[in-house]
């Protein structure tokens, strides 16, 4: 596998091996594209409870959906975890995989963009969904819009198609 660099990112989304969509020529930097953080999220319920993590475990019995219109910002506090997702769709060819990375301008405020899901499966046809963590002791406000974060493309060995349980996501 190989990191595809401008020129081969702006070839492969030429030849429709990658569709992005919104997508802006501006965003594609050197090795990566930025991707944009959307309106809506998924906050944690505050409990007590026990919560079972087993094969079957539904994220969405635990959380609940906010929407944060553009120019407000959802209120992420020091330790807290959220979800959120990319305004991008991101289509890929069953020979191109991708992987979600932080920017280092927000992870040195101690914002961990994603928590441990980064890779994209080849064959994948979804927005991003991002696990948002506050490691900073103080509260951090995200805003709609903002180039949140950045994928990495690679070119694969052999090909494969994601059908999992997150295909064809365009919600938290």
């Amino acid at each position: 596998m190989s990191v595809l660099a401008k020129d081969a990112l702006l070839r492969s989304i030429k030849s429709k091996d990658i569709v992005i969509k919104p997508f802006n020529v501006s965003d594609v930097g050197p090795g990566s594209i930025d991707l944009h953080l959307g309106n809506d999220f998924r906050v944690f319920n505050k409990t007590h409870d026990i919560f079972k993590v087993v094969d079957n475990a539904d994220y969405k019995n635990i959380t609940k959906p906010v929407h944060v219109r553009n120019g407000d910002y959802l209120l992420i506090m020091p330790g807290e975890l959220v979800h959120g997702i990319t305004i991008e769709r991101i289509k890929t060819s069953d020979n191109i995989s991708g992987r979600i990375e932080g920017r280092s301008r927000f992870a040195r405020l101690g914002l961990i963009v994603h928590l441990s899901s980064g890779f994209m499966h080849p064959g994948n046809d979804s927005r991003i969904v991002l696990e948002m963590v506050n490691m900073s002791p103080v509260p951090l406000a995200v805003y709609p819009g903002t180039a949140i974060c950045q994928m990495i493309f690679e070119r694969t060995e052999g090909r494969g198609k994601y059908a999992g349980r997150f295909f064809h996501q365009t919600t938290t």
